[in-house]
């Protein structure tokens, strides 16, 4: 009996993933109607943030370069994909907290599967990274990498982080929506995670303490998108990292979420 109830809870937790994603209209609107609202009566919209990252990284750029003896060249190029990446992840992490919160009164109002308010933000956060994608064609312009097949894993990359994004925003949106100081307290680790995360510095300045970078996962997830932009190729290392954390975060996440989906209204 318990079995064949676990057995129908993953069934209409697979069930709610798949029906939840195919409703690319609805979570697409939803996304693209937040955006429109966050810059509503603004001339340039979401291209402030844009325009914000920019002078960011136009700024440190030629600072840290100086500061770490690199190639101003391939440097501003690594620091301005790091920071548009950083932007796009720590951006899905913080708003996919708040995934079932923020949908709260259509959850309470609509029957809609639970996985279309993930999707939104994920597509949200992939809008914001395409008007952001801005500069790394701006910068990729003048220290341009080898055009060469090795520069379509970048786009494999990004489709991968994307995935993850979806099992991320199930697993924190349910627990935020259970425990309400999950936000602050990864939006605490967020603020922290941009220094210790290669991005102003590279994994071989650390020397032996390399394994330090290596242990983030957030890194590998970097580098599979930056190291072909750079024309580097990606380490197995990496792509083996990817892969184990997306089959295991995908199936801890169907479990937990099989297992209290039906809580999540009542929790919010």
């Amino acid at each position: 009996m318990n079995t064949s109830l676990s057995v129908r809870s993953v069934a209409r937790a697979l069930e709610d993933v798949a029906d939840g994603l195919s409703r690319v209209r609805i979570w697409h609107m939803l996304a693209w109607q937040e955006i429109r609202q966050r810059y509503r009566r603004s001339i340039l919209g979401p291209f402030w943030l844009t325009i914000s990252t920019g002078c960011l990284v136009a700024g440190m750029g030629p600072l840290y370069s100086k500061l770490l003896n690199q190639p101003l060249g391939v440097y501003f190029t690594y620091i301005a994909v790091g920071f548009v990446l950083w932007q796009l992840i720590a951006g899905l992490i913080s708003d996919c907290c708040q995934s079932f919160i923020n949908a709260e009164g259509f959850i309470n109002q609509m029957k809609l599967p639970l996985t279309l308010h993930v999707a939104r933000v994920v597509w949200k956060n992939a809008l914001m990274f395409a008007h952001n994608s801005v500069i790394v064609f701006a910068v990729l312009v003048f220290s341009p990498p080898p055009f060469d097949a090795a520069l379509l894993t970048s786009i494999a990359g990004l489709a991968v982080l994307l995935f993850n994004a979806l099992w991320v925003g199930l697993l924190l949106g349910m627990l935020s929506a259970r425990f309400r100081d999950i936000p602050q307290f990864i939006n605490s680790l967020l603020q922290v995670g941009l220094f210790l995360t290669p991005i102003l510095w590279k994994v071989e300045m650390l020397g032996d303490w390399r394994w330090f970078a290596i242990a983030n996962p957030v890194y590998h997830f970097m580098e599979v998108i930056r190291s072909p932009l750079m024309g580097d190729g990606v380490t197995a290392q990496s792509w083996m990292a990817v892969g184990i954390i997306t089959v295991v975060g995908w199936v801890v996440t169907l479990g937990v979420f099989a297992k209290f989906r039906a809580r999540i209204p009542f929790w919010i």
